[in-house]
This record gives structure tokens, sequence and C-alpha cells, in this order.
């Protein structure tokens, strides 16, 4: 085989040949899994390389490699080079996609998008390529994707996965091309969030001194924007909003324990409102419970609180409870 007549993967599988094994082993450790499957595929196919070739190879290589100096990527220099060959538009959708969730590959990407928001999107595709999608993903998020689409498609889905045999490359690249123009596109597009909309959700998982704290200090910076902040959390004393169905679903999924030491620091009309929502036995076990805690830590209280604000907004996700939305009070 020529130099001229080798491939990209084939020179790289060829180098790694040629130079000390302990430095191949090191190279291929530090690269991508798909990255490491096609120099495989390249180095099993290669066959005999001459010693002039590989000569030539280590040249090209050098050369290449000192006249380019120090290199230095980042998303402006690969939009730069966009621009010089592709249309405004398609550099544009390209530098979304790379900016999009995070991942070497579309079933990485898949893997951090929101179960709830993959979930909306695939309850309108066909079962098979719900199935193949899902056989892709890693099994947590599958799990916790399947649970959120409708009963019987979630079924048709399962039936499909159960009888489904390797799919071939071809269909698999055209899933992977659905994906990557109609949904990741997309979501790239309207997955800018506002500032304030990720501040207050880091100001929600903080503990009580730090938010005051830092929220505070903000204030006297910025009035408008800790003001907006505050009217974007959900905090635990909102879920007096909740209406009666509400809560009792929130209180199925929290553990007894955890709500007894989160009551113990709220409100007496925040506890009022669980209680009212429990049988007069179990509100008579949880008042006792909380009487017999004793001195309880803030930080204990504030962890508990933010772990039941977490499963009230998973269930809002889910569509099982309603949460209102900034401060503004429900009206019946």
């Amino acid at each position: 085989m020529s130099l001229n007549g080798m491939t990209g993967p084939q020179k790289a599988a060829a180098l790694l040949l040629a130079i000390d094994e302990a430095h191949a082993v090191t190279l291929l450790g530090r690269l991508h899994e798909d990255e490491v499957r096609d120099l495989s595929i390249a180095m099993s196919g290669l066959g005999t390389i001459t010693a002039d070739t590989v000569e030539q190879l280590c040249e090209e290589f050098a050369c290449s490699l000192g006249s380019a100096g120090s290199l230095t990527g980042s998303f402006e220099t690969t939009e730069r080079m966009l621009m010089k060959s592709l249309p405004k538009e398609r550099v544009a959708q390209i530098m979304e996609e790379i900016r999009g969730p995070a991942g070497r590959t579309m079933w990485e990407k898949l893997g951090n998008v929101s179960e709830a928001v993959l979930a909306n999107y695939l309850k309108n595709e066909y079962p098979q390529t719900v199935a193949v999608v899902l056989s892709k993903v890693k099994p947590d998020h599958a799990a916790r994707v399947l649970s959120l689409l409708p009963e019987s498609f979630a079924m048709e889905v399962v039936m499909r996965m159960l009888r489904m045999e390797n799919v071939q490359k071809e269909a698999l690249e055209g899933v992977e091309r659905t994906l990557k123009m109609e949904f990741m596109s997309n979501l790239a597009r309207t997955n800018r969030r506002d500032a304030h909309e990720v501040m207050a959700e880091i100001f929600n998982n903080l503990d009580r001194a730090s938010e005051s704290r830092i929220l505070g200090a903000l204030e006297e910076r910025n009035r408008d924007a800790a003001e907006r902040i505050r009217g974007l959390m959900f905090t635990f004393d909102d879920l007096q909003r909740l209406d009666a169905a509400g809560i009792q679903i929130l209180m199925r999924g929290v553990e007894k324990d955890r709500l007894t030491i989160a009551l113990k620091g709220a409100s007496q009309d925040l506890r009022d409102l669980f209680l009212r929502n429990m049988s007069e036995r179990a509100g008579k076990m949880l008042r006792d419970d909380i009487a017999g805690l004793g001195p309880v830590r803030l930080k204990d209280v504030d962890e508990a609180q933010v772990s039941i604000v977490a499963s009230a907004k998973d269930l809002a996700a889910q569509g099982q409870i309603r949460l209102a939305e900034g401060r503004d009070e429900l009206v019946e």
C-alpha cells in the first residue's frame, strides 16, 4: 500500500504500529472508544506496509506537525474555519449542535438530555425508532424515559426491543441523522436558558445562610437582578401553593424521616397543610415524631427541604402535580 492511497485512519493506524508499543498503548488510552474502533478496523486491514512507506509517513507527520507550530482549538477557531467553506446558516447550525448537550457521539449527547424532554419528543416517533434509541443510551436513562411514555406506547417499544436484532448500520445512521436534524438542533436553539433562571436553581440548592448572604450582597449591587431571581426561585415554603391532591402525591414519594426533619424547620401553616392531607392517625404519628426529634441542625433541615422541593419539581416535570409559576398566587 502506497502513502498516497492511504486514508487518514490507515495512516494513524500505521503510525501506531511503527512507534514503541508502550507509547501506542498510552495514545490509545487517550482516545474515545469510537476512535479506537475506527483505528482498530483500519489496523486490521492494513496488510503489509513497506519500510519506505513508513518512512514517508513519519516524514509527512513530522512536517505537518512542525509547520503548524503550537495549536489551539476553540469554538472561535472552529467557527472561523467553517465560515471559509460553508454558508453562514449551516455554520450556525453546526456550532449550535457543538455547543449543545455534552458528549462526543449522538448517544452520549442524548444521555445528557432531560428524560422528560427526550420522552416528549420520542412519544411522537415510531415505536421501532424509539426502541433503537433506548437500546443505545445508558440503561438507567432509558428506564426513566420509558417510564414517562404513555403506557400502551411504552409496551409497543418494549416488545420491539425484545424482538430487535442487530440494527443495520444504514438504519442506525438514519436514526442519528434524524435526531441531529430534528431534535438536537432544535434543542440547541431552544435550550438557551435565561441566566436568572439558572441562578434561581442554584440558589434553591444553597443552605439558608449562604442564600441570604449571597442574595443580600447581590441586592446591594443589582437590586433588579436579585428581585428577579427571588421571583424565579421555588422554595420549600412555596409548597403551600400546591393543592390537596398535589400534596398527597408528593408525600407518597417522600421518605417519612426526611419529611419529619423538613417539617421540623417549617412554618406552622406549612406543617398544618401536610397534616390536613393525612389521616388522623398518620397525622398524630407525624406530630409525635416532630416533637420527639429534639434540636435538629439547620443544615439537616435545609438538606431535607431541598430534597423534597427537588421531588416536587420532578413530579411537576412528569405532569403529576402542578407548580405555580414564580411567586404568583393561585386563584381558584
